[in-house]
């Protein structure tokens, strides 16, 4: 089968977190034995030519640029939203240009290659482009909403007209939480086409492996009598970091010796900083900042549990951490949003609490604190469910299952 996959968020040098679990599925269905290319946009980071096989033989990656002089390629790779709430200014400036240049090699690459499939990582941008070349040549569009698109699908009535004519156009479309879909039905989607498939791991890649990790504790300041509590993504609100710092400061967790440590930037990097010093836990936080993909693993297998207090501000989908986590063997506490249920079984593999509620995560924290066999046996339940469900291995399969139901259609 042949894929074409459209999206603005792709790998761009060793180590990027862009985009990377477009470029493990990709990969994933290399390793099936499917022909995958991908298209995105030019961005200043690619120190590669315009066009060329990503690094191993494998996925075909495709640059299309869409303004000049170079310097302007803005659009994608973190940069367009203001805090996953809004498009920033030069979002909306080179809005015209990018649907522009993107709708225009998108169309001349399905032209040339005839893909079985188009296979869209947002509904807006990469999916109206894949509905417009989908319409023109008739080739099945498959939709997939990863989490901001469903906001900015819904910011004005130009953004709205743009996704219904998406969403009627695709065959499948496919969320990683029950609220992206329910974001996004409003605007016509049909709730018969969805499908919930969230971004899974590479259990062959994260996997638990004690390796260097004392020596990174050590770095960070946590001893090892401390349970070290790991949070990763992007530092905005949807994420709810500042809830897992209330919860330090509660009086669940204020005498326990719990060090969090948190992964990431972002636009409340600096005012999460001054939150963590006024509850007085500044001592016990550690701001590491952004960690290239191919150094993570060593962060998830040094912390004793990861921490993913996501709420609805607005509408997520599961974090990539999560699975990640658990492919590690780590157990897992979350809130009860941003799909957090569709990967943490509660009570047996972590545990699921009420959204933006600090004591009901410093109390679940606190019991994984104090029972570091019970940390064992959640983790190790973790490991087996992404084994058998959110694998990149299973996942792909049903993706390449769906895709070959829509083409014989």
């Amino acid at each position: 089968m042949q894929i074409t996959v459209l999206t603005h968020n792709y790998p761009r040098f060793a180590g990027d977190f862009s985009g990377s679990f477009v470029q493990a599925l990709c990969q994933e269905w290399m390793a099936r034995g499917q022909r995958v290319d991908v298209l995105t946009p030019f961005d200043v980071a690619f120190d590669r030519p315009f066009s060329e096989t990503q690094a191993g033989g494998s996925v075909h990656l495709h640059l299309f640029r869409y303004i000049w002089p170079t310097r302007w390629h803005r659009v994608g790779y973190g940069r367009s939203m203001q805090s996953d709430l809004r498009l920033r200014l030069n979002g909306y400036l080179l809005s015209p240009a990018f649907f522009a240049g993107g709708i225009l090699a998108a169309l001349g690459h399905c032209r040339r290659t005839r893909p079985d499939v188009i296979h869209a990582h947002w509904a807006l941008p990469n999916g109206f482009i894949g509905a417009v070349v989908s319409r023109l040549t008739g080739i099945p569009l498959v939709v997939s909403i990863p989490g901001s698109d469903a906001q900015v699908a819904n910011s004005n009535p130009l953004f709205r007209r743009m996704a219904r004519f998406t969403f009627a156009q695709a065959s499948l479309i496919t969320a990683n939480s029950g609220a992206l879909r329910d974001a996004v039905l409003p605007l016509g989607a049909d709730p018969a086409k969805f499908e919930m498939i969230v971004y899974g791991v590479d259990p062959a890649r994260l996997r638990p492996d004690p390796t260097g990790t004392a020596e990174l504790r050590a770095q960070l300041g946590v001893a090892e009598s401390d349970v070290m509590l790991l949070a990763v993504g992007r530092m905005v609100a949807k994420k709810g970091f500042d809830v897992l710092l209330r919860a330090l400061a509660g009086p669940e967790l204020s005498q326990r010796p719990t060090v969090a440590v948190m992964i990431g930037r972002g636009d409340e990097w600096e005012s999460w900083q001054r939150l963590a010093e006024s509850l007085g836990v500044g001592e016990r936080v550690r701001w590491v900042g952004i960690v290239p993909f191919d150094q993570i693993s060593r962060y998830y297998n040094a912390c004793d549990l990861l921490v993913m207090p996501s709420v609805t501000a607005p509408a997520d989908g599961l974090n990539v951490c999560v699975p990640d986590a658990m492919s590690c063997g780590k157990p897992v506490v979350g809130s009860n949003a941003a799909g957090n249920d569709l990967a943490i079984v509660d009570g047996e593999t972590g545990f699921v609490v009420p959204e933006g509620d600090a004591s009901a995560l410093a109390q679940a924290i606190a019991l994984l604190a104090d029972d570091g066999m019970l940390r064992q046996q959640m983790g190790a339940a973790g490991r087996r469910r992404v084994e058998s469900h959110l694998g990149w291995p299973v996942l792909a399969q049903g993706y390449l299952d769906h895709f070959r139901r829509i083409v014989g259609e």
